[in-house]
């Protein structure tokens, strides 16, 4: 692990890279636990005997941050990225009322909205995944009441059960085409070498794969769909391959950074946050959007 984090993007303090907040006051929570900080098992794991207590970790970490100055703030966004953007998710309405209720309290989650889709051998591996997280770190108590009351608690770590649920302003930035979603999610296996320069580059994907990823991003936007007319969520969502793009200066602010009706993902976070507008950007399907950062392992990965 890195001793030291670079402050880009969202976390910049230099105001032409990051221009709504450049000058607020940042912390970066480092990710460590494996469950979004929602672990709260109050007996150790018996093979290990590790306690997977993510959830305790949260509270530490927000009780140490007001008491150093978070409790006289007049404005705060909790964001994150991938995990840290299910994180978000999971923890924004307790951000909220750690606060004062007069403070401007809203969340952003990037790359965080996973979905529960089957993948193409027609298995739901993410679903299995969050079902073995879930019953490892007991998270049921940190996830959404409404969501648990209706569904197996496992299913409430997906957003598209519970952001619903979510009374805090959430705003959700994420590539229709999310490389990480693609690579364990849609096409999880890595003894199918059909796959495998797909999942490292789209343009090495052939007719077929397209089709299939386009599919992946109609159901993405179908579960969004939910949010359209939803007052509380803002949404970015463009056809990107790509996975976190809030915390890099390249894809959150700069001369050459994805687009959607010419706006950065800076310019809508910032027009959503402060109220200057209703945010729902949403791009059409790759590869039609030409400011996209798309990534390329290719180089990195020979079969």
């Amino acid at each position: 692990m890195d001793l030291k984090v670079p402050f880009t993007g969202i976390l910049s303090k230099d105001e032409s890279q990051n221009p709504e907040f450049f000058n607020w006051n940042k912390v970066k929570i480092r990710y460590c636990d494996g469950a979004s900080f929602a672990g709260n098992q109050s007996e150790p794991e018996t093979s290990t005997g590790l306690f997977f207590r993510g959830q305790l970790i949260w509270d530490a970490v927000m009780e140490e941050l007001l008491s150093l100055g978070l409790a006289n703030a007049r404005q705060a966004l909790l964001s994150g990225c991938s995990a840290g953007g299910l994180a978000t998710l999971i923890h924004c309405d307790d951000f909220q009322e750690m606060l004062p209720k007069e403070v401007n309290v809203k969340c952003l989650s990037d790359a965080g909205f996973f979905l529960d889709e089957k993948d193409v051998y027609g298995e739901r591996t993410m679903r299995a995944f969050y079902h073995a997280v879930s019953n490892l770190q007991g998270v049921t108590k940190s996830l959404q009441k409404d969501c648990i009351s209706k569904m197996e608690s496992s299913e409430c770590l997906f957003p598209q059960n519970f952001v619903k649920y979510i009374k805090t302003p959430v705003f959700l930035v994420n590539p229709s085409y999310d490389w990480w979603q693609i690579h364990n999610i849609l096409a999880p296996s890595t003894s199918d070498h059909s796959w495998f320069k797909c999942k490292r580059n789209i343009k090495d994907c052939n007719p077929s794969q397209i089709e299939i990823l386009h599919g992946y991003r109609n159901s993405m936007l179908e579960e969004l769909n939910q949010f359209q007319h939803s007052r509380n969520v803002g949404m970015f969502i463009n056809s990107c391959f790509s996975h976190c793009q809030t915390w890099m200066a390249d894809t959150w602010h700069s001369e050459d950074s994805p687009r959607i009706n010419n706006k950065t993902i800076a310019e809508a976070v910032g027009d959503w946050y402060f109220d200057r507008k209703a945010v729902k950007e949403i791009d059409g399907p790759y590869p039609s959007n030409p400011t996209c950062h798309n990534l390329d392992f290719s180089a990195f990965h020979k079969a």
